[in-house]
């Protein structure tokens, strides 16, 4: 971002907005992600469609989830869902404090600090249109997934 000031003095850009009024969600395959932004917190219900809408697009394969151990990902909601496909998702969960293991922690990162830095909005619709729009970017990128993949050690 590009911005001016009197020289001897540092220009201060107003930020009225944070990434804690918005949550995201996302499923990472080896060549392609999948994403869903919320406004608030995600609920145990939005999980659960999550789940809904990647086994949808990846056409009812069998799908092996690997999360943390957030109280949401074990939520008695999330937890009948999962024995309701009868084995179709199997889940994994990472050891407790372990982000650098999740390729997702990763893709955040990128998202972050690279496609949106310095990016200074006021309402909550301006954050999730220029978030939507950088992570359509990065999914025509699968470089961007390998690379959040090595990071987390878990390609060659």
């Amino acid at each position: 971002m590009r911005t001016w000031a009197l020289r001897g003095h540092t220009p201060v850009l107003q930020e009225t907005f944070n990434w804690k009024s918005l949550s995201m969600i996302a499923g990472v395959t080896l060549m392609r992600f999948y994403f869903r932004i919320h406004a608030g917190s995600i609920k145990s219900q939005q999980v659960v469609d999550f789940l809904k809408a990647l086994r949808r697009h990846l056409k009812g394969r069998r799908l092996l989830i690997i999360w943390d151990g957030a109280p949401i990902h074990r939520s008695r909601v999330v937890s009948d869902y999962l024995a309701a496909t009868k084995g179709r998702i199997q889940v994994e969960r990472l050891p407790p404090y372990a982000p650098e293991l999740n390729p997702v922690e990763y893709l955040w990162a990128h998202l972050k600090e690279h496609e949106m830095s310095n990016l200074i909005v006021r309402e909550a619709w301006e954050l999730s249109h220029h978030a939507t729009r950088a992570l359509r970017r990065m999914r025509r990128r699968p470089r961007i997934i390998r690379a959040c993949y090595a990071q987390a050690e878990l390609w060659p």
